[in-house]
């Protein structure tokens, strides 16, 4: 799938997403699959939208230092644990 779209539409510029966003969504991922949460769950608990979090999980959103306060109070983990692969 991923050759499909420069096939159909070659005008189409897909931005790449900065290696240093992947590291933390691959974390926040795992630690809440871990959890058991959903990502509508996870969203909820840490009072942001389920989009936002989606975004971060991807790697497309770089979120500002509040943000991975309440991911990871929603998890019951330290900032740390989730910053910690950089």
């Amino acid at each position: 799938m991923a050759g499909f779209w420069p096939v159909l539409f070659p005008w189409v510029v897909v931005p790449s997403i900065p290696k240093h966003r992947r590291p933390l969504g691959e974390v926040v991922r795992a630690k809440r699959k871990e959890t058991g949460f959903s990502q509508e769950k996870l969203a909820e608990t840490a009072d942001l939208s389920a989009a936002f979090t989606s975004r971060v999980e991807r790697g497309v959103e770089s979120p500002s230092m509040d943000n991975p306060v309440k991911i990871a109070r929603a998890l019951a983990v330290r900032v740390r644990d989730l910053v910690g692969a950089f």
